[in-house]
């Protein structure tokens, strides 16, 4: 019964962990952002565009450079995407979403270390990584004997 009402504790504290994140600055920021992307009419056809031409990109992979239209779907996968990072509203947005996911990610952290150092976080970034984050077992340079 113990473990239970352990279990318990830990769960409501996760959910106010998560009522936390959900009431932040950087979660409206980024709700915000969203919700202006998906409002705009401009910001939407340029996704739709891109859309498009990413899956004529797809079909073009497939046979690499040996597709008659390899190098022009290239380039207007290339520009098409260079339109939709230039647009205002979406490059707020994946600055927000960029943010949102670095403060996930230091949660996610510190919550790891606290229970242990050896604990493995993917952080999706080199160099928070741990040096070892896969166990050599060698005892190398990392010191590391997982």
């Amino acid at each position: 019964m113990i473990a239970t009402m352990e279990r318990v504790s830990l769960l409501d504290e996760t959910d106010q962990l998560a009522s936390m994140v959900l009431h932040s600055e950087l979660y409206e920021k980024y709700k915000s952002c969203q919700a202006a992307v998906s409002r705009d009419k401009e910001a939407q056809s340029l996704i739709r565009q891109f859309k498009v031409i990413r899956e004529k990109y797809d079909e073009v992979q497939r046979f690499g450079r040996y597709h008659p239209d390899y190098k022009s779907v290239i380039r207007q996968v290339m520009d098409a995407n260079r339109n939709v990072e230039m647009n205002p509203l979406i490059a707020d947005y994946k600055n927000a979403e960029k943010e949102l996911n670095e403060m996930l990610g230091q949660v996610s952290l510190q919550l790891a270390h606290a229970v242990s150092a050896s604990i493995k976080v993917p952080t999706g970034d080199p160099f928070f990584d741990r040096a070892c984050s896969t166990g050599c077992g060698g005892g190398g340079k990392c010191k590391c004997h997982v």
